[in-house]
């Protein structure tokens, strides 16, 4: 029988929210400027940065799923993805990082507006509020999916219960709220997590002894699969190079992550916070397989109902097993949603502060007063949070596979931002059309890996084109790297075949076409040297 939330399991779960609503009432301010609402008036410390970027790419998928690799066959391998990740982000503080300092910037893609024009940089910004958007409704719908069954509640109340208390917190703080609130939401549910395994374990037929000797055989704790292989995205390859190109993509272009950099008292202190939030991913996923490898010695002698998916078997622990009114469900749940809401949150924010400083602001001859500003973004902020609710309703009238399969479009933008931005910084003489050529190669391609491979292989005669009648697919490591190397290698290509007045571009000298990166406030018309 499915689990009720007692008495206590509802005041935990009370104090963790009321939580993140009193942050965001503490750091609002009656009167604030654009830069300390966006970016807490660029201050916040290191550590409060680091949790924030941590608990941002924690989501509910997350807390689920990853156990669900320990519960299956991938054990420790999927922590070759992980090593991924730390590399990128080495990548990310030598060569990208620096480039958001030189400047007061506001948005990630005001590199692009100045590398290549205003057009790329409003393209660059429509394409993360896409797909933003849309990933992150989906993920609301995949918390809003636990809170029905723990509670009881509608899917569509569900969603709307998540969804207005981030708003809301966001709304009142801005930057501030969400980081302190990532911050406070990355200890809730790690102490959940780590309450878990202490559950499991006391729950466990042969105990510690038991588990060990179950871990032992299965042969989960391998860490390292050489094998080079595009469909099986747990090798080492497909993780080291996969992994640290999704990485580079996701925490050096997109604007979610580059928000919480440019809140940062400094270059060095923003460099701190990337790289040790790698670490500390590499333990947190430590953590979640090996809550998954415990549920497998669990269920070796305890039954799952039929179907029960390996990523769905965390929370059917949770409603079946945890003992109910002690707090300990409520802070499970608590868990749950603060790693949905950290994700959130980040997301609203990220998505207002593009909004105007990429699409209002750059087509303003007058600027507006701060309080104009910063009316405008908490408006921005309202919206998108109601379009994510939105999705998060919608997508429950959608079988699984489509919201995996949307899922997935909503990381194709990581492969092409981050084929802008190697385009921007490799080459001296930049074309805006050969940016946006670029960025519809690379989307084509990403369309047909995903969608088009498969099909085409299963479906024509294999004597004709030389393929076998298998279906393929390509690994979703690989995903990120085809569709950077595709949008970077067609923009060069174009580049390279126009003449030197059609590539030069803004604040470029017309002589040589060659630029040098300036301030955010460069200007957007060509100019000769002076």
């Amino acid at each position: 029988m499915q689990s009720a939330l007692g008495n206590v399991d509802i005041i935990v779960l009370l104090l963790a929210v009321g939580s993140s609503i009193f942050i965001g009432l503490k750091v609002a301010g009656k009167e604030q400027s654009l830069e300390n609402y966006l970016l807490g008036g660029r201050d916040l410390p290191w550590w409060a940065i680091l949790g924030s970027i941590v608990a941002t790419e924690t989501s509910t998928a997350t807390v689920l799923s990853v156990p669900g690799h320990g519960f299956g066959n991938t054990g420790f391998l999927f922590l070759q993805l992980a090593l991924g990740f730390i590399l990128g982000r080495i990548i990310v503080v030598i060569f990208l990082l620096p480039q958001f300092f030189d400047g007061k910037l506001i948005s990630a893609y005001e590199i692009l507006g100045i590398r290549f024009g205003t057009t790329t940089k409003r393209i660059a910004s429509v394409l993360f509020l896409v797909t933003r958007n849309l990933g992150d409704g989906l993920r609301l719908f995949l918390a809003a999916m636990v809170l029905e069954k723990l509670v009881g509640w509608p899917l569509a109340w569900s969603a709307i219960a998540i969804g207005s208390v981030t708003i809301l917190y966001t709304f009142l703080g801005g930057m501030r709220s969400v980081v302190w609130n990532d911050c406070i939401q990355f200890l809730i549910y790690m102490a959940g997590s780590i309450t878990a395994v202490f559950v499991i374990i006391d729950q466990l037929p042969g105990g510690w002894a038991g588990f060990l000797e179950y871990a032992n055989s299965s042969g989960k704790w391998k860490l390292i699969d050489p094998r080079f292989s595009l469909s099986d995205p747990f090798t080492l390859w497909a993780g080291l190079l996969g992994g640290a190109v999704l990485s580079m993509g996701s925490h050096g272009t997109d604007q979610m992550m580059v928000q919480r950099y440019l809140s940062a008292r400094s270059q060095s202190d923003a460099a701190k916070a990337i790289l040790w939030s790698g670490v500390i991913v590499f333990l947190q996923f430590s953590l979640f397989l090996f809550i998954g490898m415990l549920l497998g010695c669990f269920y070796q002698s305890n039954l799952l109902p039929e179907g029960t998916k390996p990523d769905q078997v965390f929370a059917h622990f949770i409603i079946h097993s945890f003992p109910a009114n002690t707090g300990l469900v409520g802070l499970m749940l608590a868990a749950i949603l603060a790693a949905v809401m950290s994700t959130l949150s980040s997301s609203l924010s990220a998505s207002a502060s593009s909004v105007v400083s990429d699409l209002w602001l750059s087509n303003l001859t007058k600027t507006p007063s701060q309080h104009s500003q910063v009316t405008v973004t908490r408006i921005a902020t309202v919206c998108f949070g109601i379009l994510q609710i939105g999705i998060g309703i919608w997508a429950g009238t959608f079988a699984r596979s489509v919201v995996d399969n949307a899922l997935t479009i909503a990381g194709f933008s990581t492969g092409i931002l981050l084929g802008w931005f190697s385009l921007a910084l490799l080459t001296q003489k930049r074309s805006q059309r050969a940016a946006i050529f670029g960025g519809a190669v690379g989307l084509a391609v990403l369309l047909f890996l995903q969608f088009g491979l498969p099909l085409f292989q299963f479906g024509l005669p294999p004597l004709q084109f030389g393929l076998p009648q298998s279906k393929v697919t390509i690994a979703f490591p690989w995903l990120p790297v085809f569709g950077s190397l595709a949008t970077l290698l067609s923009g060069l290509l174009l580049n390279a075949l126009l003449p030197c007045d059609s590539r030069t571009s803004v604040s470029l000298p017309v002589d040589n076409c060659t630029d040098q990166f300036g301030p955010s406030n460069a200007p957007t018309t060509q100019s000769p040297e002076p």
